[in-house]
């Protein structure tokens, strides 16, 4: 076994005990994605009675999806497989975001490449329609063959981007240092779209429509948040101990998740905006907390 495999065996084995893998358990048959989702547009097929949907692309159209309910915290995960073969050009995304220009996102954008190269995952966190805070990854798995679980976690202490229950990326909240937090309701989304102006060889390799349509197979679809819809429940509300996310235990990462933290971004990231000295001669702020 090696030291990649061990860490995360360990992790895993430990986090079969915490809430997280206790609230993931529950719902192994799956929710019927009609309870608490909505088609937005585009083609979707439904299989399984419900329990996981398939999103498609061609040349006329992408597809997507969103959630019934906005949301003001909560731990959001969804089981995902993504295009098979030659998928260069293509972005399978799952994210929160709130409406409007000056708006809130927490994104998770799976950006295809040519059969046989590794497919790269790309975070991004928007506060107040301001982003340019991408983080890129490696995955370490072949995405296209299994299902894999992908989680963010919102609360008023930090966001924590999971893979496979395997923290990718932290951003705390330090708005009192002048860093913005997301706060305003945001819906989940999930979505398939033609980006080959930029999602792989910075725009260079083109989408091979031959292989058309794309799908993308979505599954687990929880109602895992505070609703924040209207007037009926308030910021401050929803960050309340009541819910199991809010509460202090989960203001910080295990000593288990920190150790793969570490050795993942190590490892496996291969961008951080907060290192790129040509675009930022200055660090953003908040990069000296999220490290």
């Amino acid at each position: 076994m090696n030291k990649t495999e061990y860490i995360f065996s360990v992790l895993y084995y430990v986090s079969i005990l915490s809430v997280i893998v206790i609230v993931d358990a529950r719902g192994r048959g799956g929710r019927v994605f009609d309870k608490n989702y909505v088609v937005t547009w585009g083609n979707i097929l439904k299989f399984n009675q419900g329990r996981e949907v398939q999103l498609l692309m061609d040349k006329a159209s992408g597809s997507a999806f969103e959630s019934k309910h906005n949301y003001g915290s909560g731990f959001f995960q969804m089981r995902i497989k993504l295009p098979l073969r030659d998928s260069a050009g293509v972005v399978t995304a799952f994210y929160l975001t709130s409406k409007g220009n000056a708006h809130d996102e927490l994104d998770f954008e799976f950006l295809g490449n040519r059969g046989g190269k590794p497919i790269a995952i790309q975070t991004n966190v928007f506060t107040n329609g301001q982003g340019n805070r991408e983080q890129k990854f490696v995955l370490w798995f072949d995405p296209t063959t299994n299902f894999h679980t992908y989680g963010i976690l919102w609360n008023p202490y930090h966001i924590v981007f999971y893979v496979d229950k395997v923290p990718i990326r932290i951003f705390k909240n330090k708005k009192r240092f002048g860093v913005g937090y997301p706060s305003k309701p945001m819906k989940v989304v999930a979505s398939l779209w033609n980006g080959e102006d930029w999602a792989t060889d910075g725009g260079k390799a083109k989408i091979n429509w031959s292989y058309a349509p794309f799908k993308a197979n979505f599954q687990r679809f929880f109602d895992s948040g505070c609703h924040m819809d209207g007037q009926k429940q308030s910021g401050k509300f929803c960050g309340s101990a009541i819910y199991w996310w809010n509460r202090r235990i989960y203001s910080r990462l295990t000593e288990n998740e920190e150790k793969a933290f570490k050795h993942v971004r190590t490892k496996y990231m291969n961008y951080d905006y907060c290192s790129d000295r040509p675009r930022f001669p200055v660090p953003p702020i908040e990069c000296r907390w999220n490290q």
